[in-house]
């Protein structure tokens, strides 16, 4: 009989965040299949489970999708997994599993973490409707290309993106999709796990002014920003949040202004116009 592919969701970061079923599966199968062999032996080792190893990584895919196919069709029983979450979700494993199914083997989903849907069910964004693109292109010119295609798109759009990376893609998408509510998920799960919510302008100016470092995970608001108030805005009302900005952020008094306008939908001259003119009549 054939053996059977289980495809076993691993933690992104906190060990404990690993099913049971998935811990025993890994006890029981004859060979671990893992994107990187030193990263998996951390899992192994930390639940006492020591089984043979093999190392497939979108390097040599191609080549160890075709030997495993025969492991499995031997009867050997394998576990996929990747260095962090669910394997094959943006992560080398889509074609053994393709292989198994091809050639008629068994495939079991086990269940567990994913980066994605952790960081999106903390967002405080919409999940009714969402779309996942996995990695925005490096190359500014491609990145910008998918970023038109989505201004009219009215589902939440997740995205995953490197730290060397961030504040450009922020700017792209503040300069593309104009004002918009997104929230930052960095190092999930982790030590220092961060989760920032607000705009694309606030987004800039707090992640510009330390390093960022660890995996991110961006989750952008599906409608425009809305203006804050039907109306422009009293000296009480400016002032209130002018503060909150720059308590909240740190951010100068011009950083928080530029930022109002952008969501008021007003020059920052008005703004001032504002302060100036209620001072005035005080």
């Amino acid at each position: 009989m054939s053996g059977t592919l289980y495809v076993v969701a691993t933690p992104i970061g906190n060990l404990e965040d690993v099913t049971l079923r998935a811990l025993r599966v890994l006890r029981e199968v004859d060979l671990i299949a893992c994107e990187d062999t030193r990263h998996t032996i951390k899992l192994l080792t930390h639940y006492q489970i020591d089984k043979p190893r093999i190392s497939y990584h979108e390097h040599n895919e191609m080549e160890k999708a075709s030997s495993l196919l025969t492991e499995l069709q031997n009867g050997r029983q394998i576990a996929l997994v990747s260095d962090a979450g669910t394997p094959c979700i943006s992560d080398p494993g889509y074609r053994i599993v393709r292989k198994a199914l091809e050639n008629g083997i068994r495939v079991v989903p086990i269940p567990g973490p994913c980066s994605f849907t952790a960081a999106l069910s903390a967002s405080g964004r919409p999940t009714d409707s969402f779309v996942f693109l996995g990695f925005l292109p490096a190359r500014r010119t491609p990145r910008s290309t998918i970023l038109k295609s989505l201004k009219e798109d009215l589902r939440t759009v997740i995205v995953f993106e490197s730290p060397l990376r961030l504040l450009g893609t922020l700017a792209d998408i503040q300069e593309i999709l104009g004002p918009r509510l997104i929230t930052v998920a960095r190092e999930i799960t982790k030590i220092y796990e961060e989760i920032f919510f607000g705009t694309v302008a606030e987004a800039l100016i707090y992640f510009s002014k330390k390093p960022v470092k660890g995996e991110i995970v961006l989750i952008l608001e599906k409608e425009h920003l809305p203006k804050i108030a039907p109306n422009l805005p009293d000296k009480e009302r400016l002032e209130e949040k002018t503060k909150e900005l720059m308590e909240r952020l740190g951010m100068t008094k011009n950083e928080a202004l530029k930022e109002l306008a952008i969501q008021y939908r007003i020059s920052k001259r008005t703004l001032y116009k504002i302060l100036l003119d209620s001072t005035e009549k005080e």
